[in-house]
């Protein structure tokens, strides 16, 4: 009944934490469009799926950790910043000759994703940046405030593997880390609740389901954003290892529904805690939802 997706693959970095179950869902970083994915041989970078049309095995390698991996470079135009409201950042990403790459391919309608978090966690962004001639993408952040970011680049370049490239970004001035907050089954933004229900178990299969309402009744006409009805991004607390996640199914299919549920299928490879930023969009706006989660410990 709700839509199911599941964490195919992690980069470490900003959260690592999932590997793909086979037969639900979706990717590490963004999903790739069907005939883009064919032409590419059906990968999502450490994922991918087969030929019925379901997640192939996931890698469980991590990425996201490296600036430079498979001979391309996510290359900031400077590391450091001010504090702003909007303040513009300016990358490139290299190929193996120092090149700029200008062609991409696109994934859940975009070309480029970029994640930015602060390293306590705060201050999460999803943008999409524009690309000039030159091969230099560019997008405004919203860097209010100070301390040490961890930015992550999406991207599938033309010919290539889809790929996820971390770097740091320094914003000067004082710095006022946040506490972690607590674990806590449902959480509001923007007038709406979002609720989760769900463990995570290391190194074993769980669902994670997230529930949207508004002023107590069920939101069931989610609307699409990006290709989906939710997007889910996982960092690990401890490296900030980054998963970036898609239902499986997809808004007009007529099997999947617009909400009230987003089902989450995910392995996490280890015990610790994560933060879980989920976007959705309702009524031409796009929230974001977040939660604390656990992994306990296995018991031996």
């Amino acid at each position: 009944m709700n839509a199911t997706g599941k964490f195919v693959g992690f980069t470490l970095g900003l959260v690592a934490v999932f590997a793909a179950a086979t037969g639900v869902g979706a990717l590490v970083g963004p999903d790739i469009d069907e005939p883009a994915a064919h032409a590419a041989g059906d990968s999502h970078g450490s994922g991918g799926h087969d030929a019925g049309g379901h997640p192939a095995a996931a890698d469980a390698a991590p990425k996201g950790l490296q600036s430079t991996q498979d001979g391309y470079t996510l290359e900031l135009a400077s590391p450091v910043a001010t504090t702003g409201a909007e303040v513009p950042l300016r990358f490139r990403i290299l190929d193996h000759t120092g090149t700029p790459v200008t062609r991409y391919v696109d994934q859940h309608e975009k070309q480029l994703h970029l994640i930015a978090v602060r390293r306590d966690l705060t201050g999460y962004q999803h943008v999409h940046p524009t690309l000039d001639e030159s091969g230099t993408w560019s997008v405004p952040l919203d860097l209010a405030g100070a301390g040490d970011y961890r930015v992550f680049a999406d991207f599938m370049p033309a010919g290539g593997d889809a790929l996820t490239l971390g770097t740091d970004l320094r914003v000067a001035g004082t710095y006022d880390p946040q506490p972690l907050p607590p674990t806590q089954p449902s959480t509001t933004v923007d007038g709406y609740t979002v609720t989760l229900a769900g463990a995570l178990e290391p190194g074993q299969t769980s669902t994670l389901t997230l529930t949207v309402s508004r002023d107590g009744s069920p939101v069931t006409d989610l609307q699409p954003y990006l290709g989906a009805y939710g997007h889910l991004v996982a960092l690990r607390t401890t490296d900030l290892g980054y998963l970036h996640v898609h239902p499986e199914g997809h808004p007009g299919d007529g099997a999947t529904p617009a909400g009230p549920g987003i089902d989450f299928t995910v392995t996490a490879p280890g015990s610790g805690e994560y933060r879980l930023f989920l976007d959705f969009q309702h009524a031409g706006i796009v929230h974001t939802a977040e939660f604390t989660v656990s992994a306990p410990p296995q018991e031996k």
